[in-house]
């Protein structure tokens, strides 16, 4: 019996995960997804990431592809996996796919969002677990200005952890929507690519913070751009204000509307 491709939609609370990826020893939101499955299935099962999230970071729309028998609708799985996972990772959707489905090579954008919290209340224990407390001021027009530079496509060699790529990638990065809003107690940079790097999204706020609080100036940015390695770029914002929100594949891979 042909084994029925599903993507599932995951939203998890990072705080509890040493990240994504399986680790032994580690609680990791892989290897909780594989439990439930193994528990569901009867057998072990490998599940597909669309990316690696670090320890700390959330999602509210990771791409998860599973196969399962084809007694197995995408909302019967849905109700199943829900039932039986812990209290920090739901399942918001599933989608029956078609074989050629891969939950990372298939897809063709991913999107994050950062939230930076400022003013009084930044440190509130509400606002601080999802949200970086800065208590420098900071300038919206930079900020923007920093998200314009970086639209486009570029080899983010200064924005990636060194050594985290085959030596053979070209760390090219197409940048489809780039943009900072202000929420009025802070401010959330909202990014659409269509691949990160290691820490990319962390290190691009950590640096346009710094440029938007006046500890650099905004040139930097482009000379980032250009630049061979990471020696110059800011330190990476803290991983727990960044989310994952959501993965983007081709229509025609859905066997119904997503």
């Amino acid at each position: 019996m042909t084994p029925r491709p599903v993507q599932l939609v995951v939203h998890y609370d990072g705080a509890g995960f040493a990240g994504w990826q399986v680790q032994p020893g580690q609680r990791t939101v892989q290897g909780v997804i594989e439990a439930a499955m193994e528990r569901l299935t009867q057998a072990p099962m490998r599940v597909q990431g669309a990316g690696r999230t670090d320890a700390g970071v959330h999602a509210r729309g990771q791409a998860v592809g599973v196969k399962v028998a084809e007694r197995w609708t995408p909302a019967e799985l849905r109700r199943a996996l829900n039932a039986i996972l812990p209290y920090d990772v739901w399942i918001a959707a599933a989608f029956e796919m078609k074989p050629e489905f891969h939950a990372r090579y298939s897809a063709t954008a991913r999107r994050y969002t950062y939230h930076i919290a400022t003013g009084i209340d930044a440190a509130s224990p509400f606002r601080r677990r999802w949200s970086w407390g800065v208590q420098r001021a900071l300038d919206l027009a930079l900020l923007e200005d920093c998200a314009r530079t970086i639209h486009g496509d570029h080899a983010f060699f200064g924005f990636a952890v060194r050594g985290t790529a085959p030596e053979s990638d070209d760390h090219r990065c197409s940048v489809s929507s780039a943009a900072w809003t202000s929420t009025g107690t802070g401010f959330v940079f909202d990014v659409t690519a269509n691949r990160f790097l290691h820490h990319m999204v962390r290190f691009l706020v950590g640096t346009m913070v710094d440029v938007a609080s006046g500890k650099r100036p905004i040139a930097d940015v482009s000379q980032l751009l250009v630049a061979t390695t990471n020696d110059e770029v800011s330190p990476p914002a803290p991983a727990h204000a960044l989310f994952l929100e959501q993965v983007t594949y081709p229509p025609d891979l859905y066997l119904a509307p997503a």
